[in-house]
């Protein structure tokens, strides 16, 4: 009896890794080609050149002053170190013999035209959502319009057996939602616009949603914040920390210029995705966007200027006497100048007392924007704000956040000093 119920056990365990494998494996797509630009019709390289951006194609496939798209982009995640892949037209390391079918394949579910599975810091649950016609799109324009660079790619970082991208497909199996983006029949037209592309091509739950303990997305708090690139991604829903919630004039403002001046400006990871990336979209379609995060945030008051969280705000920027308040002093000397005016909403600068930097339980974000400032190229542009890495010591700019975090209202941050320290000495990210 028990040799018997052995046998069965061992043929189960066959059956499931021949089950497993079939489901694992797919085909290598014959190579093509190049495909010649006349191939492809103006209106629809164009299309694809504004979704190339809006998806952040050439931030994430580009090395820090390297040749767009030519791969080898860096990638510090909970499980190692990832490279991005070479996607320029090249055929001998990039994407130049892959045909269209290969590259609509890899889009919607994560595999290589020589059939091995994708990581998923390659976000194809998301690019699945996309129609057929937008990732031909896509296709066209790289194909078409992207130098061709010759640049072989690093290899990842990844132990093993994470390494192996055989099990990448039982991750899929778990984890991964490849299901077509669904229009909402109770939601306007412009409301779906707006979440088909936030879903989609833009993946902002890439970002925004905490992943589980696998590096799964948990669906069940999509867009309610999660750490991203040495920074905190902020709740975009009704769980968002900050005083005033966000409304959907707020976030048209945000993707339009960089900055909302009643939550703060775009820095770190989020930079490029405006500057260099959502920018690239029509206003119809930066508006649609807006719209469906101002109904997932919740907030439907015309009129924050009446909020009694925008008059706290304000009164929290008179300052304790420096003389007896090291943070405030601090703070007077390195920050007021920029930082306090009473007609600072009319100059488009946000107050700091309504940022989700100094609301959120972690201060990772107010402590990376002190150490190292605004470019001009990220939050409001041409407005820079300097670096502070070598000009605060730690003990200074735990006294600074302190002061700040105290007078928006909350309880200080638990061991901010060492916080501070710890960031200092982080690897930092070209975004």
């Amino acid at each position: 009896m028990r040799k018997r119920s052995l046998y069965s056990v061992f043929i189960a365990a066959i059956v499931a890794v021949g089950a497993f494998s079939i489901y694992a494996w797919h085909p290598s797509m014959a190579p093509i080609t190049p495909p010649v630009k006349d191939q492809f019709a103006a209106d629809v390289i164009a299309q694809g050149k504004v979704l190339a951006a809006a998806g952040y194609c050439s931030t994430c496939h580009t090395t820090p002053g390297g040749s767009p798209y030519a791969g080898n982009y860096e990638m510090h995640t909970d499980f190692g170190i990832i490279y991005s892949s070479n996607i320029t037209p090249d055929v001998q390391t990039g994407i130049g013999n892959w045909s269209e079918e290969a590259f609509i394949r890899a889009m919607r579910t994560g595999v290589s035209r020589d059939g091995h599975h994708l990581l998923p810091a390659f976000p194809y649950e998301h690019f699945n959502k996309m129609t057929d016609e937008d990732i031909k799109a896509v296709y066209a324009y790289i194909m078409s319009s992207v130098p061709a660079v010759s640049q072989q790619k690093i290899d990842n970082g990844i132990p093993f057996p994470l390494n192996i991208r055989f099990l990448q497909s039982g991750w899929k199996l778990l984890f991964a939602d490849t299901t077509p983006f669904k229009p909402q029949a109770d939601e306007s037209a412009e409301w779906n616009r707006g979440a088909y592309l936030a879903q989609g091509v833009a993946h902002c739950g890439a970002c925004h949603t905490p992943r589980n303990a696998l590096g799964g997305e948990k669906r069940d708090q999509m867009y309610s914040g999660a750490a991203i690139d040495g920074w905190i991604a902020p709740s975009l829903t009704t769980s968002s920390k900050a005083p005033l919630k966000w409304r959907a004039a707020d976030f048209d403002e945000y993707l339009r210029t960089g900055n909302s001046s009643f939550h703060g400006s775009a820095a770190g990871p989020m930079a490029p995705v405006v500057h260099a990336g959502l920018s690239a979209l029509s206003d119809s379609d930066l508006k649609a966007i807006s719209v469906y995060f101002g109904a997932l945030a919740g907030n439907h008051n015309d009129n924050p200027a009446s909020s009694p969280a925008l008059k706290a705000a304000l009164e929290s920027q008179q300052l304790p006497d420096p003389r007896i308040d090291n943070g405030a002093r601090l703070y007077a000397i390195s920050c007021q100048s920029c930082h306090y005016s009473s007609n600072e909403l009319n100059k488009g600068r946000p107050l700091l007392a309504l940022g989700s930097a100094l609301h959120l339980d972690d201060p990772t974000n107010l402590i990376n924007v002190t150490l190292d400032g605004f470019r001009a190229n990220q939050g409001i542009t041409g407005v820079v704000m300097p670096a502070f890495r070598d000009a605060l010591s730690d003990e200074d700019i735990t006294a600074i956040a302190t002061y700040l975090r105290q007078s928006a209202g909350e309880q200080p941050w638990p061991n901010l000093k060492q916080k501070v320290a710890e960031i200092r000495l982080q690897p930092r990210f070209e975004h």
